[in-house]
């Protein structure tokens, strides 16, 4: 079953609010000279900030974020944010794989910005 897709917006001041509530002031999530310096296309949402964006989906399909009883992803690439008002896209969609045998269901996840994948073995397993 495919669970419909779930569209996150993503700017430069999601970014800075996600570096003052995590404690992550890499300058590599706000400024694209370091981010180049270091060999990035320009700034990066952060992997943590990006990863619970898609938890957030998981959530809204599920209704319970007490529900999600495992949750993994592995990072393929980054989400890079231009500074415009309009930022960036992450599209996250879902298929539910494979039920346990105690009832849990198991939902493949996949993550997308500007039409590439930015997560690979993503998965989530959350209580029917």
């Amino acid at each position: 079953m495919d669970l419909p897709a779930r569209t996150f917006r993503i700017t430069r001041t999601d970014l800075v609010r996600y570096a003052g509530a995590s404690g992550d002031y890499n300058p590599i999530h706000w400024s694209d000279r370091i981010a180049r310096s270091v060999g990035l296309p320009g700034v990066i949402a952060h992997g943590m900030y990006t990863m619970a964006l898609v938890a957030r989906a998981v959530t809204g399909w599920v209704g319970d974020p007490a529900a999600i009883i495992e949750y993994r992803v592995r990072f393929t690439r980054p989400v890079v944010v231009p500074d415009t008002d309009e930022g960036t896209e992450l599209v996250v969609t879902g298929v539910v794989k494979s039920t346990t045998e105690e009832g849990a269901r198991v939902l493949d996840l996949t993550a997308t910005c500007q039409g590439e994948k930015v997560l690979a073995q993503a998965r989530a397993t959350v209580r029917a």
